[in-house]
């Protein structure tokens, strides 16, 4: 399985998601893998900090990285460049666009997922640093998202002090601690919402290759 988590602007939290995705599937046995194609290099900073279970490689380590690994997930360039999404985006059995409830924010991500229905490509939106006081934010985003015909996954990622404690240490949100060495208690918050995303994610590729599958082997009438 090969996913792309990509968006026209930075601060969206798309390598907080991508290792949250990888972090998630490896707890449950998979070969996971993610590829730092992020000009600032992101995701390897994040795995410098030595306590990921996982790899995390260079773009240009790529083909030999994706090996044996059951999910490659690529942590992708804040970009509009139809070129650069293109190859990106090649190959991708679903492009993620996490979006901020920011009107702007939403904005880009109708853009950018007009792009990626002229490419052909397989996308889905994650609504992600949701302040627990705004809730109804998320739900006007999710709502405009959805009558420019976007797929938008249910439920949202929070906004948590948690996020950037588990990031400072190299961790994924479920391990974060304070300066302390004390336990977030809205931890597993962060962790049960990427949890849920994991699950409709697979769900989400599996529908679209039966629809393929059916447009590519039209059941025949009966006379």
């Amino acid at each position: 399985m090969f996913i792309t988590v990509c968006g026209q602007k930075g601060g969206v939290a798309k390598t907080c998601t991508s290792i949250h995705l990888a972090s998630v599937w490896d707890r449950q046995g998979k070969n996971v893998c993610i590829i730092d194609a992020d000009k600032n290099r992101s995701a390897l900073a994040y795995a410098s900090r030595g306590n990921l279970p996982f790899p995390v490689f260079p773009v240009s380590s790529a083909a030999k990285a994706s090996r044996g690994a059951d999910i490659v997930i690529t942590d992708g360039q804040a970009s509009s460049d139809e070129e650069e999404l293109k190859h990106l985006a090649y190959g991708s059995d679903l492009v993620l666009i996490p979006t901020t409830p920011k009107a702007r924010s939403v904005e880009l991500t109708v853009e950018l997922a007009n792009l990626l229905n002229t490419l052909k490509v397989n996308h889905a939106v994650l609504i992600v640093k949701v302040d627990s006081r705004k809730h109804k934010a998320a739900n006007q985003a999710r709502e405009a998202l959805q009558k420019f015909g976007l797929f938008v996954f249910e439920g949202h990622i929070p906004l948590l002090s948690a996020f950037d404690k588990a990031e400072a240490s190299g961790r994924s949100v479920d391990d974060a601690v304070d300066d302390y060495g004390r336990a977030d208690p809205l931890r597993m918050t962060g962790w049960s919402a990427y949890c849920s995303i994991t699950s409709q994610i697979q769900c989400q590729i599996s529908k679209h290759l039966s629809d393929i599958n059916k447009l590519n082997n039209p059941q025949r009438i009966s006379a």
